[in-house]
């Protein structure tokens, strides 16, 4: 068996924790399933504005891509529906076949990768059991379940990072173990710990970094772009001193008037398209220095919004009236055909 490449830690998120806790809490046994994911390949950006460092770009590449870490990220699971309906059996030997049937009928995870599966056990030590690492070791052994790793270096590259991660590809290796304590407190507590399968036939403990919680998670958005449907309009919504100059030039001026107008009720219908009754002007109340006294029209804003929103619900019920009204009134027709044909 190849070995896997290691990872630096596995990340997942607070609600899928959470949701795979309560599950194991509600259950009325044990409890294993699939774990769905990625695996990503970060490497740190070394960027420069000194225009020295431009000979060494190559150089500074080469030391970033071999410094690459590489980190699972749990996305959902899959539960087994029942303690006995099980994808392995008792010698902890897993076939494809088995496989295939639960993530047939679980659509929902269609779109996602299968990077391990987890075992959550009453009252019992937080260690592998044997079953559990052979359960591993046979899943692992699935080529046809394994993944591409997101971010990774061509495989025909001869950069330093491909010493380091000379597979495209990751096997479900990974194995989150979830425990509950032997004393009966009123403080309900559960552990949990997570493991990579290795070539040396061992497991071997990860770092699990829970997504939302606590002060750093905040660097997960770092990157975020928010899109919104409003439209792109100018800060000064043709009031500048600039504009007032302009428009005061009677002649040539009034074509740009008109054209300033056009505009503005073209924005007007897109901003009636998200918010309707309020006015554009008002948007520039909310940037600038006037930003600081926005709460009320802010909170109008989100009114409109609301408005629109339940408007078209409105509409949507309405609709669906009438398309079941639609409906009764085919069935019954049809009744009539029926009777008529029989007689």
């Amino acid at each position: 068996m190849d070995d896997h490449p290691p990872l630096q830690k596995i990340a997942i998120s607070g609600p899928t924790l959470a949701s795979l806790i309560q599950r194991f809490s509600t259950s009325p046994s044990s409890l294993h399933g699939l774990l769905f994911g990625h695996v990503t390949l970060l490497t740190p950006l070394n960027l420069s504005d000194d225009p020295s460092t431009t000979s060494s770009a190559t150089t500074t590449s080469d030391e970033s891509t071999s410094s690459a870490t590489l980190v699972a990220t749990v996305t959902g699971f899959m539960a087994s529906p029942s303690p006995t309906s099980t994808f392995y059996d008792s010698t902890g030997t897993v076939t494809p076949t088995s496989i295939s049937h639960l993530l047939h009928n679980h659509h929902n995870h269609n779109n996602h990768h299968l990077i391990g599966w987890f075992s959550a056990r009453r009252k019992t030590p937080l260690r592998p059991s044997m079953r559990e690492f052979s359960v591993t070791q046979s899943l692992s052994s699935l080529s046809a379940f394994s993944s591409q790793i997101q971010n990774s270096p061509n495989p025909n590259s001869t950069s330093s990072s491909s010493s380091s991660f000379s597979s495209s590809t990751f096997s479900p290796c990974i194995f989150i173990l979830l425990s509950s304590p032997f004393s009966n407190d009123h403080i309900h507590t559960h552990e949990y710990r997570a493991y990579q399968l290795r070539a040396s036939s061992s497991f071997e403990p990860k770092l699990i970094d829970i997504v939302n919680i606590g002060p750093a998670f905040r660097g997960h958005y770092g990157s975020f772009s928010p899109n919104a449907p409003f439209p792109a309009l100018e800060c000064d919504l043709g009031m500048s001193s600039m504009n007032e100059e302009r428009e005061g030039n009677a002649a040539g001026k009034e074509d740009e008037r008109l054209s300033v107008m056009r505009e503005k009720a073209k924005d007007q219908r897109e901003l009636d398209g998200c918010a309707e009754g309020f006015e554009v002007g008002r948007l520039r109340r909310m940037m600038g220095s006037e930003a600081r006294s926005y709460t009320s029209n802010l909170e109008d804003l989100y009114e409109k919004m609301l408005a629109k929103v339940e408007n078209l619900t409105r509409l949507v019920e309405q609709s669906n009236a009438k398309v079941l009204e639609q409906e009764h009134y085919n069935r019954k027709l049809r009744q009539k055909i029926r009777a008529a044909a029989s007689e």
